[in-house]
This record gives C-alpha cells, sequence and structure tokens, in this order.
C-alpha cells in the first residue's frame, strides 16, 4: 500500500528526480534543508484530498524552479531566513510549504515587474 502511494505522490512530481539528485555544495544548508523538506512534505500528503494534491504539485514546480533559475533560488534563500512560524501552529511542515509558495508568488510579482536589459558586446 505504501509504494502504491508513493507512485501516485510522484505522478504529481514530474520535477522528482531533478530535485533529489541536485547537487549541492557542503555549505548550502539551506538546499538541503530545502530538498528534506519537499521529500518529507511530498510522501506526508494525503492523495485523497485535491487540496494537498495541488499543493504538492505547486511544491514540486517551485523546488524545481528553485533549482533551475538562479535569481530565485537567491531570493528563496534570502527570505526563507525570515519566516516565521506560530507556536500554536500544529502542521510545522505544512506552515513552512505554504511560506515557501508564498516566496514564489511574491517573487512572480516582483520580477515581472523589473524589466531587465542585457548588454551586447
Amino acid at each position: 500500500m505504501v509504494v502504491e502511494n508513493e507512485k501516485a505522490v510522484l505522478s504529481y512530481c514530474p520535477n522528482f528526480n531533478k530535485i533529489v539528485n541536485f547537487e549541492y555544495t557542503k555549505e548550502d544548508r539551506i538546499s538541503c534543508e530545502l530538498i528534506r523538506i519537499y521529500k518529507d512534505y511530498i510522501f506526508k500528503a494525503n492523495i485523497q484530498s485535491s487540496e494537498e494534491v495541488k499543493r504538492v504539485y505547486d511544491l514540486d514546480y517551485v523546488i524545481g524552479r528553485y533549482i533551475d533559475d538562479y535569481e530565485f533560488r537567491r531570493e528563496l534563500k534570502t527570505e526563507i531566513l525570515h519566516v516565521k512560524i506560530k507556536r500554536s501552529c500544529t502542521d510545522i511542515l505544512r506552515a513552512i510549504v505554504e511560506s515557501i509558495l508564498h516566496i514564489f508568488e511574491n517573487y512572480l510579482e516582483n520580477s515581472t515587474r523589473k524589466i531587465r536589459i542585457a548588454r551586447w558586446i
């Protein structure tokens, strides 16, 4: 039953292999923890809930973007250090995941406002 659940979860995570095989430096504790949070969350998710399935899919997309997009990686590393979780929170993992998704939404909103001009030499 557990193996079937893992297969079902992985069907919502097209970036899984890219994420878990991401090579980060020894000093990069944030990437290590983000990947650990990602794995913990997706495998504990209730795939019977469409809300959680959407959150798993979104988290997979966001962490995949973290791997591919240097600008977003830098932004997330900075912003994740400012995340505060209330003591009364019962599901800390979910609160962290929601914070990561919120940081990504803010990144998208702010990056569309900035116009980057390439310098041609």
